[in-house]
């Protein structure tokens, strides 16, 4: 693995429920991807099939690894040798009525792994608990490209995931999102506050456009273990962003403000306790 990678984010506009339409825009992406010699795309949460599908995700989710739409990822990743991050509605393999809402990461040489997201919004505009079951693991996969970990939108509110894949080595967090406008200020500000109390890169990739009466903010972002912003895409709409990383950073960084080294694991137990106790 090298110290320097080129990653992309594809901020898309879904259509809601067609999977052909959308896996042809992510395709048109990762092409793009290539050409400017990228190793990682990731697309936003649900960019399968929109956010917005309500009681057609039993209808639209597929098992992983082994639906057509995984499929057809890894033989653009392996025509393309681009890695792929992407959001589907995922069927459980044992039971067909539970569904997941995951991320997806697949490389040049097949299916990598998932990530099923752990937090569910279910308050304002948001009703993924009637839908979806929530995830308990926190994968971090090593891969040629570096330590990869995945989390999902409302999932960066909670520090605990982010920084349980730091101690497990993670180069980079990929985040991938659905968030309406009204959240905008939450998310640029979340980000970067995971980026700099870990001391690692986090790219955020978010939905633009409208559905169904909620407007997706998009301004995708990369931001460096120091929390300084590398690079942003476009409020609103589709875009396309890239940048060059350096993995060596993250050890200057975490040198400066070992935040990881001064850990209190012992105030854990507590964060437990009155947790379970609310």
């Amino acid at each position: 693995m090298g110290e320097r990678i080129t990653i992309a984010l594809g901020q898309m506009t879904c259509q809601v429920g067609n999977k052909r339409q959308n896996l042809k825009a992510m395709e048109k992406r990762v092409k793009q991807a290539k050409k400017i010699k990228a190793k990682l795309i990731a697309f936003p949460e649900l960019s399968l099939t929109g956010y917005t599908v309500r009681d057609r995700a039993y209808e639209l989710a597929e098992p992983v690894p082994n639906g057509p739409s995984v499929r057809e990822i890894e033989r653009l990743a392996e025509s393309t040798g681009v890695h792929i991050i992407f959001g589907m509605i995922e069927k459980s393999a044992k039971a067909s009525a539970v569904l997941h809402n995951s991320a997806i990461m697949v490389g040049p040489r097949g299916y990598i792994g998932k990530y099923q997201k752990m937090y569910l919004p279910t308050h304002s505009v948001f009703e993924e608990k009637r839908y979806f079951r929530p995830g308990y693991k926190t994968p971090l996969f090593e891969t040629e490209i570096g330590k990869i970990g995945m989390i999902i939108c409302y999932d960066v509110y909670f520090p605990e995931i982010t920084r349980l894949l730091s101690l497990k080595g993670a180069n980079l967090i990929v985040c991938i999102s659905a968030s309406p406008s009204m959240r905008r200020g939450f998310f640029e500000t979340l980000t970067t506050a995971r980026a700099m109390e870990n001391g690692v890169f986090i790219a955020y990739v978010n939905l633009a456009g409208i559905e169904d009466g909620l407007q997706f903010w998009g301004g995708s972002r990369i931001i460096a273990p120091s929390g300084s912003l590398i690079t942003q895409a476009k409020y609103d709409v589709d875009d396309f962003i890239y940048a060059t990383i350096d993995y060596s950073d993250i050890n200057r960084v975490q040198a400066w403000v070992p935040a990881l080294r001064d850990l209190r694991p012992e105030i854990f137990t507590s964060l437990r306790e009155e947790a379970e106790n609310l």
